[in-house]
């Protein structure tokens, strides 16, 4: 492998900008060969004027290089040496309630040695912290490798350009840089990050897993960057054999529906099996979409905030999709010959979704166990969204099921279907296609109140009215768009004046999501885009064209609706069908949207250069971290008054201060707080 592709392949991308440019340097080499005077037709002395012009130019752009990235490497290695003492700190803190050699020992042991046993309460507050600083030395960890990862790379650029240098020119000016500059910077002889790592791994095995090195380096250790699964091949080939089966049972299926009579099931069956279609087809462009941001660097583990130890690949993804994909057409094939085999037209389905179901929920450790229960922790987050923080992953997720609202619909149908329906002979008796209660309704607004709730939730969070209260608006479009749908469908369309309020709600709900699109959930349309024209100044993806061609498409298929009231209500083309080919073109929609919202995304953690997550084992309130941040703004973080500055400084800093300590599980360090806040005043002035 090409040292640029391995570079690409293992460099941190929220980093990337601050690598050495190995491509460029290379460029330039191959440049200023071309532009060498040949041997043959000048003097030497003419070569040896170009020659030293062009060293010149060279080793100052490897100055610029060396520069930039010790000055960046001094910036991490100050915020990482600033972590790791946090982090102590910290866990000296929930030390001080610990009865026993470690804190692991608090949260398992039953027995007290040096004090009363701890109430049930003081366990369960003790075990969440536990977990806590393990989840936060974990991701420290990573950082610190990250960090290291940093160094071994940009040195071994370095080395191998120096090295191409010299070969180039038939020079040793290349290895003599390497030797007075290189090798002596900062970035290469600090070995600070290796200390911080062994620290780090001695501080998680002795207080956090009590002494048991393998348990805990089982934790802590991250696989070598962009590593292939170890089972990648077997993945593969059960993919392959997925792929062929399921093509193979569609044909089947297809090709039956047109030999095989099942009028009056026709219309039942396209509503049964068209919910799980669309879920099986969402995870199978999932993971496209994983590929897709993987190609490019797009960081989707830190923005989903996934275990970077454990997660789904996008071949596993297939797989799952694949899987899923043949037991849905192994029970279309099913119904299609049920005649032949005798059984119930409907229960092959009822079977396929009772599978599915027990699937999700499965509680035993097998089937991708960990990923399962990540879907369904974010699932009851978005279900109970007033009433919980509301991250990426949860948003995210909610907006993939507003784009499902029809498979929505089609469970609710089959829950229906099944406990009532089912076995009705008489159409008029039949209740599950109507809006009796209102619950069909009630179901179609459910992924739009979703993330009206999270928007609500995450004003209350932030009391940022833009853009959380705007885009809470967006979603309420929704709401009417449904009602007037509703009512104008319960009578006559032509007389009712509700079809009108539906295509002015519907027309309005447009305009305002595509704009929210484009412009908040993509960035794009940037007045300062330069020669990115109506894009934005940095993007990820290689090709313009694709932008524009995303920017149309989602203009397209969100007037996409138009055709429900044209060709739908006049009843020119099956109604059903339609549906089946707009939720398909909607769920196509959502999958181009993902590539652009995450690399909108990658592109804000980028311009923070935030490469883990930011993990804080003491919970703190806006206003405290609002007054914190202002300080650390200002000069020594001094909030300066003439007369008062430091009378000020000590009692806010102190009172802020006691609000931090009062929640920290029963810590109290209140007094310690007030003398260190004391200390640090007269220090400071």
């Amino acid at each position: 492998m090409k040292f640029t592709e391995h570079l690409g392949a293992h460099l941190t991308p929220e980093w990337r900008s601050q690598y050495i440019r190995y491509e460029q340097l290379k460029d330039v080499l191959y440049g200023g060969l071309e532009k060498l005077p040949p041997k043959d037709e000048n003097p030497d002395s003419v070569i040896q004027g170009h020659f030293s012009s062009f060293e010149e130019q060279w080793f100052r752009y490897c100055d610029e290089e060396l520069e930039k990235i010790n000055t960046f490497f001094a910036e991490k290695i100050a915020e990482a040496g600033r972590k790791y003492t946090t982090l102590k700190n910290e866990l000296h803190m929930a030390g001080s309630l610990k009865v026993g050699p470690s804190l692991s020992t608090l949260a398992t042991s039953k027995k007290v040695t040096l004090a009363p046993e701890p109430s049930k309460k003081v366990k369960v507050k003790t075990n969440k912290k536990v977990n806590h600083l393990k989840f936060a030395f974990g991701e420290f960890y990573l950082s610190l490798v990250l960090l290291q990862n940093y160094q071994q790379l940009n040195f071994t650029g370095f080395r191998k350009i120096l090295k191409k240098h010299d070969k180039l020119f038939e020079t040793t000016n290349g290895a003599d840089y390497r030797k007075e500059k290189v090798e002596v910077a900062d970035f290469f002889v600090n070995k600070h990050v290796d200390e911080l790592i062994l620290n780090t791994e001695e501080l998680y095995i002795s207080e956090l897993e009590d002494g048991n090195r393998s348990k805990a380096m089982k934790r802590l250790r991250v696989p070598p960057l962009a590593e292939e699964l170890r089972h990648g091949d077997w993945v593969s080939c059960r993919v392959g054999f997925l792929a062929g089966l399921f093509l193979m049972l569609s044909s089947v299926a297809t090709i039956t529906a047109f030999f095989t009579d099942h009028s009056g099931e026709f219309d039942i069956a396209i509503r049964i099996y068209r919910g799980v279609f669309l879920f099986v087809l969402v995870t199978f462009l999932l993971a496209v979409n994983t590929w897709g941001w993987r190609q490019a660097g797009v960081n989707h583990v830190l923005i989903f905030e996934l275990d970077p130890r454990d997660h789904l690949s996008y071949q596993q993804l297939l797989e799952v999709a694949l899987l899923l994909g043949v037991l849905w057409a192994i029970s279309l094939v099913v119904f299609m010959f049920n005649h032949v085999l005798g059984i119930e037209s409907y229960s092959p389905n009822l079977v396929l979704v009772s599978f599915l179901f027990l699937f999700t929920i499965n509680p035993f450790k097998i089937c991708y166990y960990k990923a399962r229960f990540w879907l369904l922790k974010v699932l009851f987050r978005i279900f109970t969204a007033p009433f919980q923080h509301v991250g990426f992953a949860d948003f995210w997720l909610a907006d993939q099921l507003n784009s499902l609202a029809v498979a929505l619909l089609d469970f609710q149908f089959i829950i229906c279907f099944y406990a009532h329906d089912w076995h009705v002979t008489n159409p008029k008796d039949m209740i599950c296609d109507g809006t009796l209660y209102g619950i069909r309704p009630l179901v179609a607004c459910l992924p739009a109140w979703f993330r009206f709730a999270q928007c609500l939730r995450r004003y209350r969070d932030t009391k940022h009215a833009f853009p959380h209260l705007v885009n809470a608006g967006k979603y309420s479009t929704a709401f009417f768009v449904v009602a007037f749908s509703t009512l104008a469908k319960s009578e006559s369309v032509r007389n009712d004046h509700f079809f009108m309020l539906w295509i002015v709600a519907a027309f309005i709900s447009t305009c305002y999501t595509l704009t929210w699109d484009i412009k908040m959930d993509w960035g794009l349309l940037d007045k300062k885009s330069g020669e990115n024209k109506f894009l934005r100044e940095e993007t990820v993806y290689r090709s313009k064209a694709f932008y524009y061609f995303a920017m149309v498409e989602d203009l397209i298929f969100r007037l996409l609706w138009t055709l429900t009231v044209s060709v739908g209500e006049l009843e020119i083309f099956h109604s059903e069908l339609l549906k089946l080919i707009l939720s398909v073109c909607e769920v196509f929609r959502r999958f181009i949207w993902n590539f652009f919202r995450l690399e909108n995304e990658h592109l804000n953690n980028c311009g923070q250069f935030r490469a883990v997550r930011d993990i804080s084992v003491v919970p703190m309130e806006t206003n405290d971290q609002a007054f914190l941040e202002q300080m650390m703004d200002d000069m020594d973080g001094l909030v300066l008054n003439k007369r008062t500055g430091q009378r000020r400084r000590r009692s806010v800093m102190t009172k802020s201060m006691k609000k931090i300590s009062s929640k920290t599980d029963g810590v109290v360090i209140k007094r310690e707080t007030e003398v260190i806040i004391e200390n640090e005043t007269l220090t400071s002035l």
